[in-house]
């Protein structure tokens, strides 16, 4: 079961182009950073937020077409599951219709102190995946 789709708005910079005139292939992964970072903290509870950190375990990236400084793009993240401390992210970069990347990744959560693995229990996954019958 996923959750539902985060949108998260991407600002092209000019230091985002490379020498072949488009973005290079490295802000990709920034941007899918962004993108589950910034769903972590607009879903989870403060508290949590407060708490723990996200490291990335595994980015597979399928490119698909460039973009461009002037481009509007956006990354739409889907957290398909969480097991234990890791979760599991499909993120589609889009230009309007265009598919421009495709981002399947996985994070480890970890405990802001002592930086160890933390699992994510059911108080915080319902935040993320609500069950049908509650309103």
């Amino acid at each position: 079961m996923s959750a539902k789709p985060y949108s998260f708005p991407i600002d092209i910079i000019p230091t985002d182009i490379d020498f072949m005139g488009h973005v290079n292939n490295a802000r990709y992964l920034s941007w899918v950073q962004d993108a589950v970072l910034s769903h972590w903290r607009n879903i989870a509870p403060p508290e949590a937020v407060a708490s723990r950190a996200w490291v990335a375990l595994k980015h597979e990236i399928t490119y698909r077409k460039p973009a461009f400084l002037d481009d509007v793009v956006i990354a739409r993240t889907v957290l398909e599951s969480i097991k234990g401390a890791r979760a599991f992210y499909h993120t589609v970069i889009e230009r309007g219709e265009d598919v421009l990347a495709e981002i399947q990744s996985s994070w480890c959560c970890i405990d802001a102190e002592t930086l160890r693995p933390a699992r994510i229990g059911e108080e915080v996954s319902r935040f993320f995946f609500p069950r049908e019958d509650q309103d």
